[in-house]
């Protein structure tokens, strides 16, 4: 199908189920204009059916980069946009795996670069698992005072060491809900001052198959409990990263933590390979059983 614009989220579920027909479909949000073309590109190159982007209507797009997606003109800051249009897109394609991510981010899975994310999806889902949970990895530039919005792919850092897991709690009973954690780490740990306590997890349930009546909730969650769970009951089963700019971007584009941040770097900061083994080999992501 023909890539495609679309004039809201209403104009997409009823002119687009084309784009929706087959999985996996990858689904961006561009919340400003930073690396939409080598989000589109990276993400495209890991063999999505479809990519699907919501973005402001004045956003700039041109070239490979736009004959590449179906776009949604969507205003994606505003308050519940992510997550509406996400339920609106799993009501309009049940059974059809889905990905979600920002700009700036990028999806890394074991042995990416020689493995499509269709083959990932199918042994997943041989292992009866409907959802995959993925790390976002925090990455930002080496040279703040070259790159003041901390956004360099050239030169781009993470952090190997300081993540950590907490229980999850279930509201109704108080008790651990099997099989969830809270993940943490990251400059969202590092600087957690200046981050909100609710958007500091970097776990997000970020591929799934949709279904009738399942809703995504705030938080990258879903109210399907199952599909929150890291692993299945009997083994560990696949987990990917996601490597992200937006926290990065965030805190040094906000004028409550700029100025007291001066450096991302650390004892902990590597260069960032753009490399599934570097991220096997950190820990940072699950082969499971898929060898």
């Amino acid at each position: 199908m023909a890539a495609e614009r679309y004039e809201g989220l209403a104009d997409f579920v009823k002119r687009g189920r084309g784009a929706l027909a087959a999985g996996p479909v990858a689904l961006i949000f561009a919340e400003d204009e930073v690396e939409v073309e080598s989000t589109i590109r990276h993400h495209a190159g890991l063999g999505f059916r479809a990519i699907v982007l919501f973005a402001p209507e004045a956003l700039a797009l041109a070239g490979e980069a736009a004959e590449l997606v179906h776009r949604v003109d969507w205003d994606t800051r505003a308050e519940g946009a992510v997550t509406a249009a996400v339920n609106a897109v799993i009501g309009a394609a049940p059974g059809v795996w889905l990905y979600t991510c920002y700009n700036a981010e990028y999806l890394f899975y074991p042995f990416c670069e020689t493995r499509s994310v269709g083959e990932m999806l199918a042994f997943h889902a041989e292992e009866r698992r409907e959802a995959m949970l993925a790390y976002v990895v925090d990455l930002y530039a080496a040279d703040l005072g070259r790159f003041p919005d901390a956004v360099s792919r050239e030169t781009a850092m993470i952090d190997r060491t300081g993540y950590y897991a907490l229980a999850r709690p279930d509201p109704a009973t108080g008790h651990p809900r099997e099989r969830q954690l809270d993940f943490h780490g990251g400059l969202r740990w590092r600087f957690e001052e200046h981050v909100p306590r609710d958007r500091r997890r970097i776990d997000r349930i970020a591929l799934f198959r949709a279904k009738r009546g399942l809703r995504m909730l705030e938080g990258h969650v879903f109210d399907d409990e199952e599909m929150n769970t890291y692993a299945c009951p009997w083994h560990h089963n696949l987990t990917a990263a996601i490597c992200s700019f937006r926290a990065a971007k965030a805190l040094k584009t906000n004028a409550g933590s700029t100025f007291d941040i001066a450096d991302f770097k650390w004892r902990g900061s590597v260069p960032f390979e753009w490399s599934s083994r570097q991220l096997l080999d950190l820990g940072l992501m699950e082969p499971g059983q898929w060898f």
